[in-house]
């Protein structure tokens, strides 16, 4: 197999973003919302009673950003990506309030990763690469680059094979697609 750079979103990917929000939120505000119920990417859905600034103000917390949990087989197998000899990018959006707190989360979760293996971008179609996983729609369209859709619930009702990618669960299963298709 030929040597890739795969490039890796970080939020919902690498770790549970949704789940941990919606809880930080329900505790917080004393709600009972469900992250399962999330149909788009926009948590006023499950929150209609709060605020966009009361939604998003987790996002400027270092502590919510320190919290999150790494989602099952994520450093196993991008630790099997850079084995194999790719090269692998975590591309990641941003929250000037909390950047650092990103790079250090992934760098104590991810040891085998360096701050230059990091990619912050809104705009993942401008980065070269042969591969994409990422939960977001609209990261994956338009790329020049192979599209692998990392299941979750705001994206449930895409048909991600109708439009050129192919639907993973895991990092495992994206790791198990690459070797198999590329």
């Amino acid at each position: 197999m030929e040597k890739l750079h795969i490039m890796v979103d970080c939020d919902e990917v690498l770790n549970n973003l949704l789940e941990h929000w919606v809880g930080y939120l329900n505790k917080r505000h004393g709600l009972n919302a469900d992250f399962q119920q999330i149909n788009r990417w926009d948590l006023s859905c499950v929150f209609p009673t709060l605020t966009k600034e009361e939604i998003e103000s987790p996002l400027d917390e270092d502590e919510f950003c320190l919290s999150f949990k790494v989602r099952p087989y994520s450093a196993e197998y991008l630790k099997k990506m850079l084995d194999d000899g790719h090269e692998v990018s975590i591309v990641t959006a941003h929250n000037n309030r909390t950047v650092a707190a990103k790079f250090e989360w992934l760098t104590a979760n991810f040891p085998f990763l360096s701050r230059g293996d990091i990619i912050i971008t809104t705009k993942k179609q401008k980065i070269r690469g042969d591969v994409l996983i990422d939960d977001a729609v609209h990261n994956l369209e338009g790329g020049d680059y192979f599209k692998i859709l990392f299941d979750c619930p705001n994206n449930r009702s895409y048909n991600a094979e109708e439009n050129g990618m192919v639907r993973v669960y895991n990092l495992k299963e994206a790791y198990e697609v690459i070797k198999r298709c590329l």
